[in-house]
């Protein structure tokens, strides 16, 4: 598995994790304040797409996975 790819399946996962915990529907409401790791992601997206820096790509790409391309690099 690559770089791009362990980001994008990440992002999802933390956007979806914090909704289920944020939104007062759901069943693992934990609290509203959840929705900020939301946000958090969202905006780390964002910004790595104007600047090509990527955190947790950095920080996989330190523990040796392999890079396709650059999606975030």
């Amino acid at each position: 598995m690559t770089t791009e790819r362990l980001v994008r399946i990440f992002a999802g996962t933390a956007v979806l994790a914090s909704l289920a915990l944020g939104v007062e529907a759901s069943p693992l409401f934990l609290s509203p304040h959840a929705l900020w790791f939301t946000a958090f992601v969202g905006a780390n997206l964002l910004q790595s797409g104007f600047t090509r820096l990527c955190p947790l790509e950095s920080i996989l790409r330190k523990l040796g996975v392999k890079s396709a391309g650059a999606a975030c690099a």
